[in-house]
């Protein structure tokens, strides 16, 4: 009975290894999309209309254009892709080390 579980635990382990690796080749490969936990808000530009006026003005047109700037030099969802990628590869790595864990005492059941 104890060597059937531990060929049960080693299979379970193995499974959830090759799970987590198969996974992350299809989201790093772009099958597949990373769950997304950071989502990037999607904001509609009214237009690049910049205007010559008071202080005031230009105060109000200030972060509409250090936006649009930013936005030509880094695109808007790419922080949020990095973040959810992050996130799987912590998630992945867990997955993994579990996963080694419980193929390591289905090992000492076997034996």
């Amino acid at each position: 009975m104890q060597k059937i579980l531990g060929f049960i635990l080693l299979a379970a382990g193995i499974g959830i290894i090759l799970y987590s690796l198969f996974s992350s080749y299809l989201i790093f490969t772009g099958t597949n999309d990373a769950p997304e936990l950071f989502l990037v808000a999607k904001e509609e530009s009214v237009g690049s209309s910049f205007s010559v006026g008071s202080l005031e003005d230009l105060q109000n047109q200030l972060p509409d254009l250090l936006g649009q700037q930013l936005e030509g030099f880094l695109p808007a969802g790419s922080i949020a892709q990095m973040l959810n990628f992050a996130v799987w590869s912590m998630f992945a790595s867990l997955l993994l080390f579990g996963g080694s864990l419980i193929a390591g005492i289905g090992v000492k059941l076997v034996k």
